[in-house]
């Protein structure tokens, strides 16, 4: 009956603490049950119970794979199979460590592990940082701050670590309880202190203003070849020219235009006069088709006139966008302002890009699917903490979000409605440089490091033929026995 309840309970937390909608504080706690039971039962029952909670809490994500994104059954299996296979192999080793007498290694395994699982995805799928735990805390501020040092990977190893530690104080007879608990005290306390000063800090804001605009009627890309386009343009004109004076940048979504070199112009003309009679920079995605090759495109008219900055997308959705070449480089369209589209912002390394080439702002047309636009607007708000950048996002079907360099969202709504959506926010003073701009992903690597002395330990165990070199030391030698032999 323990396993079952501590299968169970893990299960629902993590069916609500982590996907497309996580309430934060439950993500915390998610393993703690099955890491409590894995040092109480023998291996093969520690890891199917391990295993199976993690299949169980991503139930709500099979839809959304399969259906939504349309990714392949053997891809979605891949992802979610794999990630509980890993979540099992890394209960087996802290169960192993535990009873080895090793309880801070077994309690940095479990968190070292998982940071090195979603660093290694991140650069070997083509989905970047998408699978990153460190999203279900993009609105808990103190915690948020941890990025800027580490990246998303050092709030992972928080999440993970936290209840890893707990599990071991409350194993009684685990040597070690109160230096685990103090280790890990400490680990937590710094970063949330060192958040909780840099949210105290003054963060002044200029008189600039964004306009993120926005509507999800037609819900599809708009050819200006035809009369629907040039109507929808008009549209979009008209909303603009409305828009405060103040405004000194503007937004529209990803893909909103279709054109290529015969029908630009249709588009360019007006815009490019409509840029320099507002005194505003205006960023327009649009799908472009260029002798014959077509792009997923952001084009930037400077409120000064002149040619438009073009900036091409990099990373492509798998199969929704397998007819488009990706791009390269960067663009931007005044000085400190990049442009970058929606999936890009999976990417960390391009976000630090930009922050290299002198970028304090980016603005990022977008589209999602609905149901996960509060995920990836989170995401976008992630990399702008990273590297100290503030990024205005304009989604179709998601959201419209200005967010600051220390996550703090400025202006948000939900699109979708009927008619134009709009926010407006006065854009935050650039901020200074990050550890994790200037150093990048040496936070995975340590973990990495860190998951050396789990092979000391493994062999430590294997060598050791003495059940009694078993932590249990209340055990029963049949237990003792029984364990070891696992």
């Amino acid at each position: 009956m323990t396993v079952i309840v501590s299968t169970f309970v893990s299960a629902v937390l993590l069916l609500f603490g982590t996907g497309l909608h996580p309430l934060p504080w439950l993500t915390w706690l998610a393993p703690l049950p099955v890491l409590r039971l894995a040092p109480r039962v023998g291996a093969r029952v520690a890891c199917c119970a391990a295993g199976l909670a993690w299949l169980l809490g991503q139930s709500r994500m099979w839809p959304y794979f399969l259906g939504t994104l349309g990714m392949p059954l053997p891809a979605a299996g891949a992802v979610i199979l794999g990630q509980a296979l890993v979540f099992a192999l890394l209960t087996w080793a802290y169960r192993r460590l535990l009873l080895n007498g090793c309880p801070l290694t077994a309690a940095a395994a479990v968190p070292a592990g998982w940071v090195a699982l979603e660093y290694l995805l991140s650069l070997a799928l083509p989905h970047g940082a998408w699978l990153s735990l460190a999203y279900t805390q993009a609105d808990v501020g103190p915690v948020l701050q941890t990025a800027s040092l580490t990246g998303p990977w050092g709030i992972t190893f928080l999440v993970m670590g936290v209840p890893a530690a707990l599990a071991v104080a409350a194993t009684p007879w685990a040597q070690g309880r109160v230096r685990v608990l103090v280790v890990a005290a400490l680990v937590l306390a710094l970063p949330l202190g060192y958040g909780t000063w840099r949210l105290g800090q003054p963060h002044p804001v200029t008189t600039t203003r964004v306009a993120l605009v926005d509507t999800d009627r037609p819900d599809d890309t708009v050819d200006l070849a035809t009369t629907a386009g040039r109507r929808l343009l008009d549209r979009y004109v008209t909303r603009i020219r409305a828009l405060p004076r103040s405004t000194s940048t503007v937004v529209l979504p990803e893909k909103t235009f279709a054109a290529d070199e015969r029908t630009l112009p249709v588009l360019a003309g007006p815009i490019r006069r409509l840029a320099v009679e507002q005194r505003q920079d205006i960023v327009v995605g649009l799908v472009l088709d260029r002798a014959g090759t077509s792009y997923n495109a952001a084009l930037g008219f400077r409120a000064h006139g002149g040619e438009p900055v073009l900036y091409l997308k990099h990373h492509l959705v798998p199969g929704a966008e397998g007819d488009l070449r990706p791009g390269d480089g960067w663009a931007f369209v005044a000085p400190g302002h990049g442009l970058i589209i929606c999936k890009d912002l999976d990417f960390p390394a391009l976000v630090r890009g930009y922050r290299g080439h002198g970028a304090t702002l980016l603005l990022a047309p977008a589209w999602d699917f609905t149901e996960d636009g509060r995920l990836h607007s989170r995401m976008a708000v992630t990399r702008g903490v990273e590297s100290g950048l503030t990024v205005a996002r304009t989604s179709r079907a998601g959201r419209l979000t200005v967010s600051d360099p220390y996550g703090r969202v400025l202006a948000e709504r939900v699109t979708g409605q009927d008619g134009f959506t709009t926010v407006t926010a006065a854009l935050p003073a650039p901020a200074g440089a990050t550890v994790y701009d200037r150093f990048g992903d040496w936070f995975a690597w340590l973990c990495m490091l860190l998951l050396a002395p789990v092979a000391v330990g493994r062999w430590r165990v294997q060598g050791n033929s003495r059940p009694g070199h078993l932590a249990h030391g209340r055990a029963s030698a049949t237990e003792r026995a029984r364990q070891t032999r696992d």
